[in-house]
């Protein structure tokens, strides 16, 4: 199955790499990208082949959609033509043990194809494991008890239409099958059959435009394998699907959330992408805030915000900190330790309260809008981000276990503390 070139399928070094990726991106038309929160421009582990921090949807130089042909009964699924046949693309919904209805599909020249999953088959063009809170590599144990389904979900991008992308729930296997075992939610609508896959697609789209706008989250929905959108079921796995919604589709929309049990992938399109900030523009932010050289009220010394956190190592006399409770930054220092806890006086106003490391978020995806650099950063991973940005992931629920939804930073992942969840920084 043919899949779009990632960026990082090159041994070059990276400027070279992207330096030659522009060109070669150049007249490409592109339909999108998906990130996926809690990576800040790459893996903890690093970007690597299909396994990587985002995928660029580009129009693929030959079609390879597919669009629903016909459906019929069979007795024994596993021993039919369709699905026996690995070059037809094929849904097998099992209703008992003796029966089943096989939906049948055909190539669609109109439709690129782009699927998501946990699995590193051929078929799946973005390799999606759990995501870790607070950036840190997936444990191996994690891994084996992952929650992703292995065919996760499709993308089907319209070729005549590049700013209509639809989300299906699941994906084809290398067989180009799906399966719905007899315990999958599924049901009949006269002459139409859908389901639901085990832990559900989850999508959430915002209410107003995304980046320039003043976007607020939507309502988190589900999607069916036949791109139905309905309710949220009473909990993720449950066996009693949710009400159908009208009004809403399955066209994904500029800062769609899309949630896969596990991890929460962004859907940013082209044309809201031209809109959002780049990374230079954010690294000249941090230009802006460093040339105002800020101090630190104890050590005396020149606080240098770093690009990236690499650079930490080199510069921690310079690293600058947060008071989370009051915003003050400062250096690292002695001053207002309190014993035998990780509270901290502030020396410019005496609050007391946790202290954090500065790092700035700069994956440009997650971005709302390119304001002034007046900074805040989220409490407690200290990630900060212009002012729309964080107060629009701050409240931000995403599905968290079998029906919880929580707050956290879209550059960590990690889960947000306290109320309203971040703090204004105030440079001495």
């Amino acid at each position: 199955m043919q899949r779009p070139r990632l960026l990082s399928e090159s041994s070059e070094t990276p400027h070279l790499e992207e330096r030659n990726q522009q060109v070669e991106d150049k007249g490409r038309v592109k339909y999108g990208e998906l990130v996926i929160l809690g990576n800040n421009g790459s893996l903890p582990q690093g970007d690597k082949g299909r396994r990587r921090s985002k995928l660029v949807l580009y129009k693929r130089d030959r079609p390879n959609g597919i669009k629903r042909s016909k459906h019929y009964v069979v007795k024994t699924p596993h021993a039919s033509q369709a699905i026996l046949d690995t070059t037809q693309h094929s849904i097998s919904y099992t209703l008992s043990r003796n029966q089943a209805i096989i939906v049948e599909y055909m190539p669609d020249e109109d439709t690129d194809m782009f699927q998501i999953g946990r699995s590193s088959e051929p078929p799946i063009d973005f390799v999606v494991m759990d995501t870790v809170p607070g950036g840190e590599k997936c444990s191996e144990g994690r891994v084996l008890a992952s929650t992703i389904s292995r065919f996760a979900c499709r993308i089907l991008a319209n070729r005549n239409n590049p700013k209509e992308s639809r989300i299906y729930a699941a994906g084809f296997d290398s067989s180009r099958n799906i399966f719905l075992g007899e315990k999958a939610t599924k049901w009949q609508e006269g002459h139409d059959i859908d389901g639901l896959t085990t832990n559900g697609v989850l999508i959430m789209h915002p209410q107003g435009q995304f980046c320039g706008g003043d976007a607020e989250p939507g309502i988190w929905k589900e999607v069916s394998v036949g791109g139905g959108v309905y309710t949220l079921r009473e909990s993720r796995s449950a066996q009693q699907k949710g009400k159908a919604v009208e009004g809403v589709s399955n066209v994904l929309q500029d800062g769609t959330l899309i949630d896969l049990c596990g991890a929460t992938l962004l859907w940013r399109s082209a044309e809201g992408l031209a809109k959002s900030p780049t990374k230079e523009y954010l690294e000249s932010l941090v230009d802006k805030v460093n040339a105002e050289r800020p101090m630190c009220p104890v050590g005396l010394n020149t606080l240098v915000i770093p690009r990236k956190s690499s650079q930490d190592a080199d510069k921690q006399d310079k690293q600058p900190y947060v008071y989370l409770n009051c915003g003050h930054v400062q250096g690292l220092h002695d001053w207002g330790v309190e014993k035998g806890s990780n509270s901290r006086t502030c020396s410019m106003c005496f609050k007391s309260g946790p202290m954090v490391k500065l790092s700035m978020g700069i994956e440009p995806a997650f971005y709302v809008d390119s304001g002034p650099p007046t900074f805040y950063a989220f409490n407690p991973c200290g990630h900060m981000a212009t002012e729309k940005t964080v107060k629009y992931w701050a409240i931000v629920q995403i599905p968290h276990g079998t029906s919880a939804f929580d707050s956290f930073c879209p550059f960590c992942a990690t889960p947000l503390q306290g109320y309203p969840g971040y703090v204004k920084l105030i440079f001495n």
